[in-house]
């Protein structure tokens, strides 16, 4: 409320409620693993917003986003690694492994900005599909990098394999998932019994394609465009403004926890160590993210996908990161060279994200005209 009253993004707001948390010493630190926000947190955010997504409109756009989520954050992470090798003369090793985990936007962030700017039309489904696709490639290409990391001979053909396993393992999964909670919502006309199956669908598909070793948040986003698209074929509309209802208010108290954690974690990072790695990857990581965008643009100029110089411009600035780049920092192996010092600038790049970025980007599209002088 707080937030509001002074226009400043709630994210933002509980970040900060989040540092003073922590420094005021009241409540016990509480660890943000990967564990924690991959179990509890992801699964009902990457579900509510796929949840949300038209396919009606998504299916106009998906060249682009599919072009951006995946051409896009292997152009972000390349030119990102390639600036922390030769600037901050990391290894090619620790490089890679953090241009990878740091080059996909964060759908938790984009999507809580958004919510709360109240944007709506193309640049929001761009925004926010782009994110969620480019989170699932982000996931795979984590698992490639590690792969090379830990020393194993990947050649391009098992590069390929490794891919096309994890997507399509992803997707069956996702798919099962919500066919059975389909199958099981049309038997019933209880609304509680209706949002209890969307709740095991979204943890559910998340957990099982995480089981097998695929990506967990591509199995979620399946889920939740098939339950939010088909879904009125076996759940009432009553029970569909339940569980609409219902998944809005679960994806506000996950976002609101997620960037508490954040600010905690944030205030009791050490960064007097990798303060000068930390400056030079806020630069290439934003270099990285205008690769992913403008040139890419460029490629649909002529057509009716055409994405407009203020869409660019608004998908460049308003590209966070946040919880899950954090959450695959944390989750890097001990073997990792330089792992402690990937972890901290992560956290640092996370940190300007959240505060240069998230604060300035409501002004850029109200400068833009994406929003009204009053929100």
């Amino acid at each position: 409320m707080l937030a509001r009253r002074i226009h400043v993004p709630y994210s933002v707001g509980l970040v900060f409620a989040g540092i003073a948390l922590a420094l005021s010493h009241f409540v016990q630190d509480i660890a943000l693993t990967k564990q924690l926000v991959f179990t509890l947190f992801l699964p009902p955010l990457i579900f509510e917003a796929a949840f949300q997504l038209r396919w009606r409109e998504l299916r106009k756009d998906l060249p682009v986003i599919l072009t951006l989520a995946t051409v896009g954050v292997a152009m972000s992470a390349a030119a990102t690694a390639i600036g922390m090798h030769y600037l901050a003369h990391w290894s090619w090793i620790s490089a890679a492994v953090f241009g990878v985990l740091i080059a996909a936007t964060d759908p938790v962030a984009v999507i809580a900005m958004f919510k709360d700017a109240k944007v709506n039309g193309r640049i929001r489904l761009l925004v926010e599909a782009e994110s969620l696709f480019n989170d699932a490639t982000a996931a795979v290409a984590f698992t490639i990098a590690l792969m090379f990391a830990s020393g194993q001979s990947v050649g391009a053909i098992g590069v390929t394999k490794t891919l096309l396993i994890m997507v399509a393992g992803s997707l069956v999964c996702g798919a099962a998932v919500a066919g059975l909670a389909l199958l099981l919502a049309g038997a019933t006309s209880d609304h509680l019994v209706e949002i209890t199956f969307t709740t095991v669908a979204a943890f559910g598909s998340f957990l099982l394609a995480e089981h097998f070793h695929f990506s967990g948040v591509l199995a979620a986003l399946t889920a939740g465009l098939i339950l939010g698209n088909v879904g009125h074929l076996a759940i009432a509309p009553k029970g569909r403004a339940a569980v609409e209802e219902f998944w809005e208010y679960a994806a506000f108290v996950a976002n609101s926890l997620i960037f508490l954690l954040i600010g905690m974690r944030l205030a009791n990072q050490d960064y007097g160590f990798v303060w000068l790695p930390a400056l030079i990857a806020v630069g290439v990581v934003t270099v990285g993210r205008a690769f992913a965008i403008y040139p890419l643009s460029v490629l649909f100029a002529r057509s009716r996908l055409r994405v407009s110089a203020k869409h660019q411009h608004i998908l460049f600035w308003g590209g966070l990161r946040g919880a899950l780049a954090l959450a695959l920092a944390l989750g890097l192996p001990e073997r990792i060279p330089g792992r402690e010092a990937i972890i901290t600038v992560a956290f640092a790049v996370v940190a300007f994200s959240i505060f240069v970025q998230g604060m300035t980007v409501k002004r850029l599209m109200r400068r833009l005209g994406e929003i009204s002088q009053g929100n």
